[in-house]
């Protein structure tokens, strides 16, 4: 069962960065995508971004310019650097993980908080 630890949540002011973080219990061998979404209170749970097991990347419009994902060389690892962060970008922050057989697993949520 693939496992997923979330760190890196925080608490920021309007402009500044943070960068979190998302390792897999499983290794790239059993991976298609990874990747980070979001959802504030009283929202969807919405993507944020993906990478691709080849290294594709998708972006939610209202992140881009802003936020970058990438994975480590082994692939188990993904994070998001968050810049220019916005009150809009408050949510809590799932990882996300989609396996060979199409199957997909949640993180249990980092909050991120943006204050104006």
């Amino acid at each position: 069962q693939v496992q997923l630890a979330e760190s890196g949540g925080g608490l920021v002011q309007t402009g500044g960065s943070l960068r979190l973080s998302c390792t897999a219990s499983r290794s790239i061998f059993t991976i298609i995508s990874m990747g980070w979404y979001r959802q504030a209170p009283g929202k969807q749970r919405d993507l944020a971004a993906t990478i691709a097991l080849g290294g594709l990347t998708d972006y939610a419009d209202s992140v881009k310019g802003r936020f970058t994902i990438s994975r480590d060389n082994a692939g188990n690892t993904v994070s998001l650097q968050m810049n220019n962060l916005i009150p809009d970008d408050t949510a809590v922050y799932y990882c996300y993980l989609k396996d060979f057989q199409r199957r997909e697993f949640w993180g249990q949520g980092t909050q991120v908080t943006v204050s104006s």
